[in-house]
């Protein structure tokens, strides 16, 4: 195995103080203490960040209160924060290299495919996102107050910030996630606390010194490293955040659901997935084989839209199965430092286990494991696994596993597919493959999802939203959609 080197400026990140942002300092937790992070390819301890206190957390907020309220950050005009998204995401061009080794130290993904996919999306989001900053309009209206009938009247509309956003992201795309969030609340002029997932708060450490470096005022942008159960309910219950934004499990996003309502805190949730993958009859089959692995099995089948459900029509189901396996079994499994790499480790011994038990569901039902099924170490590995002859309602398909398991299933017509890939209590992405273009868009408006692909899956671009039915969440990130989340509609009247 042929490891990439380490820049010394990630060797040197891993091992400096620890330390999180809070109202532009860098500061220890209010208690001192630390806890460790893991490398997911080797089970060892990379270095400690702080734990962080509510306390802690309640500085940040208020940090981030002040700043919004108080600051120069609150006069900034829309080329100015157009300006330092642009900064922002050029310092991050410059680092893309450290950004992606911070990745994959701390979540166990290629390095290689961290840089050209979540660094490169992320800085492609920010620079996008700078975009809107100058385009955040409201409008007039002429009104009619019938009784009103001799008075004159100048009425608009104004979009304004929401205010003070505590954002908590999920572990599988820490950066690109952190940023997801951090661009529409630069651009509309909101501040930031951010609490990164336990297990990976790095790249959100590295992303806070260049926030800093790009010169946005003390209080804007806020990190706090720490436990979900501790840090992340103290942002959540914090009654000076306007506005909640969380992607995660839908068990954890529906807590914070109703912690916002209690309070009335704006929020949107991104939430969980059980994709469904749905090959017609006439598709590329080789084509829609490649495009079902990957994905299922791109960063460790840790997606929330990933293709975890397979439907094939009948005739070609075991073609495209065993074409499937044969991808699997080929693919190369280490350390994501090693470019030869084609999949890494899951992140952790918790999530090793929690896959590993449903592939042993799926032994002791009576399925048949097509490929994989097996895990080892040292690091949190599992074999990327394709598991047929399961029911529809089993626990494999209903369920989401979040690992590179992939559940296939055949069907016989059109109807049958669209009954099964809607039979699940999630619904944020499905894909087509088919070269039908009138099956197509039958097919497209009665799959209940917030984002359907043909012939491809997984292909997110900044200006189209993306979020979920169901229990996939509530509301949007990218495009448009999200800087409606992240602004407020104020109506005024003005009797002349």
């Amino acid at each position: 195995m042929s490891l990439a080197a380490l820049l010394p400026a990630t060797t040197a990140f891993i091992k400096r103080a620890p330390r999180m942002l809070v109202g532009g300092a860098w500061v220890e937790a209010a208690d001192g203490q630390t806890m460790p992070l893991h490398n997911p390819a080797t089970g060892e301890v990379l270095c400690v960040v702080p734990k962080a206190t509510p306390e802690d957390v309640d500085r940040a907020v208020l940090a981030a209160r002040h700043a919004f309220d108080d600051s120069a950050w609150t006069r900034t005009r829309p080329r100015e924060r157009q300006n330092l998204l642009w900064k922002l995401a050029d310092l991050m061009e410059r680092d893309a290299q450290l950004l992606a080794q911070l990745e994959c130290l701390n979540n166990g993904k290629s390095a290689a495919v961290a840089q050209v996919m979540d660094v490169q999306l992320s800085i492609d989001f920010l620079r996008y996102m700078a975009g809107w900053a100058t385009k955040i309009e409201g409008s007039s209206i002429e009104v009619s107050l019938p009784l009103m009938p001799n008075d004159q009247f100048h009425s608009f509309i104004r979009r304004e910030a929401v205010g003070v956003v505590g954002a908590i992201v999920a572990w599988n795309f820490p950066l690109l996630l952190a940023c997801w969030k951090l661009g529409p609340a630069l651009a509309t002029g909101c501040t930031v606390v951010l609490k990164p997932a336990d297990e990976t708060p790095l790249s959100a450490l590295k992303l806070a010194e260049l926030v800093q470096e790009a010169g946005y005022p003390e209080g804007v942008f806020n990190v706090v490293t720490g436990t979900g159960i501790t840090a992340g309910s103290a942002l959540t219950h914090n009654p000076l955040v306007d506005k909640l934004t969380f992607t995660g499990s839908t068990a954890v996003g529906k807590q914070i659901g109703k912690i916002a309502m209690d309070s009335m805190t704006r929020v949107t949730l991104e939430l969980g997935g059980k994709s469904p993958t749905i090959v017609m009859a006439d598709a590329d089959l080789k084509s829609a084989a490649a495009g079902a692995a990957s994905a299922i099995f791109f960063n460790q089948g840790q997606v929330c839209c990933a293709g975890s459900r397979l439907y094939v029509q009948r005739k070609h189901f075991d073609n495209v199965v065993a074409d499937i396996a044969d991808i699997a079994n080929a693919m190369k499994l280490g350390n994501g430092l090693d470019s030869s790499v084609d999949m890494g480790p899951l992140i952790s011994a918790r999530q090793q286990e929690r896959v590993a038990h449903y592939i042993e569901m799926g032994r002791e039902s009576g399925a048949t494991i097509a490929c994989g099924g097996e895990q080892y170490g040292p690091g949190f590995f599992v074999k990327p696994t394709v598991i047929v002859d399961v029911d529809q309602q089993h626990s494999l398909v209903q369920e989401e596993i979040f690992g590179p398991v992939l559940v296939a299933i055949p069907f016989d017509d059109e109807a049958d597919a669209l009954r099964m890939a809607n039979d699940s209590p999630y619904g944020l992405g499905a894909s087509i493959w088919s070269n039908d273009l009138g099956a197509v868009h039958r097919m497209i408006p009665r799959i209940k999802s917030g984002s359907v692909w043909v012939n491809c899956h997984s292909a997110l671009d900044p200006a189209l939203p993306f979020g979920g039915y169901k229990m996939s969440g509530v509301g949007r990130e990218m495009g448009y959609a999200a800087i409606e989340h992240y602004t407020e509609l104020k109506s005024v009247l003005i009797k002349l």
